[in-house]
């Protein structure tokens, strides 16, 4: 146990305390008496995490000339060392706490890069950046971002050899590994000064105006190695020692996070996948009429879904539905109900009110648990004829030249609320040139508004198309989508909207 004076032990606990509430700075000024200050309560030059302040020379350092030896021992206050090393201590911990809150409120693997050259570009004293995500095992994904350096930049800096890279070496394991077979940071500390610089290297480096790097592994024995992260100076400098170990501990913590948004961005994707396998592969070709879709899944893997299928003597089956529920069970329950309807709809597709209540019966005898929208047209392109229901769904709407509007629907409950459902189906006739906009409540989700404000956006988002790309439905459904949803359908996700799925199919009637 430290043998502390009692008097300094109880000033150390005070400034401890008040720390906790004030921070170390405003602390310290809280503690300071008034009159002549004690040796606990001079004041001195708040720490910084990676910079020493000022430390006063030892007790058997000279002092200066002409003056008293009693001056010298009294001008070293007792305790001093103690309070500069409690300080840095706790700036240390609480600067890598703000960093790490920061970080751990990312999303996404982009966000999260992102913060994290952000956040090492202050620990090490650097002004520029770049970060690889490469992930050892190869599944990916795999991305480079960059701190200060724009696009061109960063593609200078692939043209140089990987293997004579800083970041490089740790990538491809050309280095000494620590324990664990972890790999080690490589500092630059001056490039100009390396005799074996690669040319190239030393060319790039010239032309982007750094002259040190500092490259660190995003690599731990939980999360294997996941990349590196160099940082590049303007002029000659290396990290000091603490700096190091406070980017050492912010590294680690920072790949055990980007592992986890890894693992999660890899279900997506694989989510993603399946969803799209279940819907049509293409769109069919049939004569008086043009087709495109859009479908966003969310990142919990929802039921949307949208089917187009040609039926006999030239005519178009258009569907769109949604079903209750999210992740994987959603998604094969959507294939149920895709495929099914589709059968329906081959046999008895020019009546929507049976091929909905046909889908009702074997949704309440099969998954009496699961409740779902839908909604499908009967189509007869040569005639721009359109005979539709809706089964708890939004209604289309219609976009052309002289009007944009929503199709009065009938009013009816989802499939497999009711012991019977049964609504009357309703006929529309597009004009040459118009489009009929078919979509799910996740598009509507999407904005974040109430339901009467949403449809009053998209109403509007669709009244909005330039003439020029009313002539192609996808420029249609694309301009929908970009108006109504600023951030686009894979942007952050709404309170509201819960990154559900959006699902959009345009039909173009000539």
């Amino acid at each position: 146990m430290l043998d502390i004076d009692l008097h300094v032990r109880v000033d150390v606990d005070r400034w401890i305390a008040a720390q906790n509430d004030l921070g170390v700075c405003d602390a310290i000024a809280e503690n300071a008496q008034v009159g002549k200050p004690s040796a606990m309560t001079t004041p001195r030059a708040p720490k910084v995490a990676g910079i020493d302040s000022t430390v006063p020379s030892p007790p058997h350092t000279a002092a200066p000339l002409g003056a008293p030896l009693s001056a010298q021992v009294s001008a070293v206050p007792p305790g001093t060392p103690l309070q500069d090393r409690l300080a840095g201590w706790v700036s240390d911990l609480t600067l890598l706490q703000e960093l790490t809150e920061s970080l751990i409120r990312t999303a996404t693997l982009d966000e999260a890069l992102h913060e994290l050259l952000r956040a090492g570009a202050a620990l090490v004293g650097a002004r520029r950046g770049m970060a690889v995500l490469e992930p050892a095992d190869g599944l990916g994904p795999a991305s480079t971002v960059g701190l200060g350096l724009a696009h061109a930049e960063l593609g200078t800096i692939e043209t140089v050899p990987r293997s004579v890279t800083s970041h490089g070496r740790i990538l491809d394991g050309l280095d000494p590994l620590t324990e664990g077979s972890l790999p080690r940071p490589v500092a630059v500390p001056d490039l100009r000064s390396e005799e074996d610089l690669d040319p190239r290297l030393r060319e790039v480096a010239a032309r982007l105006g750094y002259a040190a790097s500092y490259a660190l592994p995003l690599a731990t024995a939980e999360a294997g190695k996941l990349g590196a992260v160099v940082w590049l100076y303007d002029e000659p400098a290396e990290p000091a020692e603490r700096q190091r170990h406070l980017i050492g501990l912010y590294g680690r913590f920072a790949t055990e996070h980007l592992a986890r948004l890894l693992e999660v961005e890899r279900a997506r994707v694989r989510v993603a996948t399946v969803a799209e396998e279940l819907l049509p592969s293409r769109l069919p070709r049939v004569p008086g009429v043009q087709l495109a879709a859009r479908h966003r899944t969310g990142p919990r893997g929802g039921g949307d879904w949208y089917d187009a299928l040609p039926l006999p003597e030239g005519a178009l089956g258009l569907a769109v539905g949604s079903v209750t529920g999210s992740g994987p069970s959603a998604l094969a329950a959507m294939g149920r109900l895709r495929a099914s309807l589709r059968a329906y709809a081959v046999m008895e597709g020019e009546d929507p009110v049976a091929v909905l209540s046909d889908l009702e019966l074997l949704l309440r005898l099969t998954e009496p648990a699961r409740s779902a929208t839908a909604l499908f047209a009967y189509c007869e392109p040569a005639a721009r004829r359109i005979v539709l229901a809706g089964a708890g769904h939004a209604p289309p709407l219609v976009v052309g030249e002289h009007r944009t509007e929503y199709v009065e629907t009938s009013l009816s409950a989802p499939l497999g609320m009711l012991a019977c459902w049964e609504a009357p189906s309703v006929e529309l006739s597009p004009a040459p040139g118009e489009t009929v906009l078919l979509y799910t409540d996740g598009l509507l989700r999407r904005t974040g508004d109430a339901m009467d404000r949403a449809f009053a956006r998209l109403h509007a988002a669709a009244a909005s198309v330039p003439r020029a790309d009313r002539a192609d439905p996808g420029a249609v459904a694309d301009h929908v989508l970009r108006t109504l949803l600023p951030d686009g359908p894979d942007g952050p996700d709404t309170a509201a909207g819960d990154g559900e799925d959006v699902v959009l199919l345009a039909a173009r009637f000539e």
